[in-house]
């Protein structure tokens, strides 16, 4: 009669296996913490993106809605469309540039820059401007972060440019009602 041959294990072996289960998931477990600690500082720096990029947004409909002040003024005293714009553009002078019937201007805050045109629409029309362009351009350094959103307020973004240089680079997102 053959003997069965079978492979027995040390009474150390189960100890062995339990030593390099617990250092698994010990590894696994790190490497866990790690990552989420990674995700709350990009957590926190996206919020901080944003608030900025917000921040700036609101200082662009402050400087439309005090434009649209000076406009409503304005268009109650025109006779025609032409006294209005010719008025418009010397009473706005200081605060926007005018070119014909567009006013533009920036608003920014070191690193990201919101570009913003408007268009004035004719006299009586209900709306006294629209919204051409407006446009956040976000400059970082080469090794420096970059961020944008899909639905910025209601805005669509669409990549316009982008320009790699050694120190800087560029990207503009533009906002189109």
């Amino acid at each position: 009669m053959k003997k069965k041959s079978s492979i027995s294990f040390g009474p150390g072996a189960a100890s062995l296996l339990l030593i390099f289960v617990v250092l698994a998931m010990s590894v696994l477990g790190m490497l866990s913490l790690m990552n989420s600690r990674n995700d709350v500082r990009l957590s926190e720096r996206s919020v901080q993106v944003m608030e900025a990029v917000y921040a700036l947004n609101a200082r662009a409909e402050e400087s439309r809605a005090k434009v649209d002040g000076v406009l409503a003024e304005l268009s109650a005293s025109a006779q025609n469309n032409e006294d209005y714009l010719a008025a418009a553009q010397e009473a706005l002078k200081d605060q926007v540039t005018v070119d014909g019937n567009r006013l533009s201007w920036d608003e920014t805050d070191g690193i990201r820059t919101i570009h913003c045109v408007l268009e004035m629409l004719p006299v009586g029309s209900g709306q006294r401007t629209r919204w051409i362009r407006h446009a956040l351009i976000v400059r970082t350094a080469e090794e420096g972060f970059a961020f944008a959103d899909d639905d910025f307020d209601g805005f669509d973004y669409e990549l316009d440019g982008f320009d790699e240089g050694p120190a800087e680079t560029e990207e503009e997102w533009v906002f189109d009602d």
